[in-house]
């Protein structure tokens, strides 16, 4: 698929992108986990959370041992940040952490506006960018409504749903038909969050264009390992998804 670079003879863990999760929160504490999930099959040679609240962080480490905790924003310096799946609680005036790349979901979409990040990305769905003021009438104002979005706060918006619209500031977009139904069950945009952010800090695109392309292959790649969950013919969780990314990462 290309979305995850090829390694040198001479990489290490650094060398293919570091990337921090801030997710989950009392009432989500598995979107910590589905988010960190997504984050790990990204490229990124290193994965760390952020430590706020007890359940989630329980679950993440519990779950991932390769993953390193962190106990503040400060203690990361790498490549990319992403925020806000889960919903943890952040201040209306927050500060976000210094990184080239900065991938926004749930609530902290809200605060796009104050991101000064090289390169943002915000992935609503319908409803929430309606909550931005960007609400949808008909599937026909899909790809105008995030160009919209893109040119207002200055971010690559991931417009999700039936036909994943990916658009930029610039005016450019993409219209992503892989993902379908099977997406539609909870959790799935939290693993889709931590997989851009992965992509971005491994691949390090250094401009809008490039970081496009990147944002569109992780969204394909989300959608494929949809598909492929669905041929289970069960009803498909975000977990099925989750398990299906390193199949669709080879499609």
């Amino acid at each position: 698929m290309g979305l995850i670079p090829k390694r040198v003879k001479s990489a290490n863990k650094y060398s293919h992108g570091t990337v921090a999760v801030m997710a989950g929160s009392a009432k989500y504490p598995g979107a910590a986990v589905l988010c960190v999930g997504g984050a790990r099959r990204g490229g990124s040679g290193y994965v760390n959370y952020l430590v706020r609240e007890q359940a989630p962080s329980q679950l993440v480490l519990s779950a991932y041992p390769d993953v390193v905790p962190i106990s503040k924003a400060a203690d990361f310096s790498g490549d990319a940040w992403v925020i806000g799946s889960g919903a943890p609680k952040l201040p209306a005036r927050f500060i976000f952490p210094e990184s080239r790349y900065l991938v926004l979901d749930g609530e902290a979409m809200a605060l796009a506006k104050n991101s000064d990040t090289a390169f943002t990305v915000i992935t609503p769905h319908e409803g929430e960018a309606a909550k931005l003021g960007f609400p949808i009438k008909s599937p026909s104002e899909r790809t105008d409504t995030a160009l919209s979005m893109a040119k207002k706060f200055h971010v690559i918006v991931v417009l999700k749903g039936s036909n994943t619209v990916i658009a930029a500031p610039d005016g450019k977009f993409i219209v992503d038909k892989s993902g379908g139904a099977e997406l539609a069950t909870a959790g799935t945009g939290d693993i889709l969050a931590g997989l851009i952010g992965s992509a971005l800090a491994s691949n390090k695109p250094t401009n809008m264009a490039e970081t496009l392309k990147v944002v569109a292959l992780a969204v394909r790649a989300h959608g494929v390992a949809g598909k492929i969950a669905a041929r289970k013919g069960s009803s498909v969780t975000a977990t099925d998804v989750l398990e299906a990314l390193p199949l669709a990462l080879k499609a």
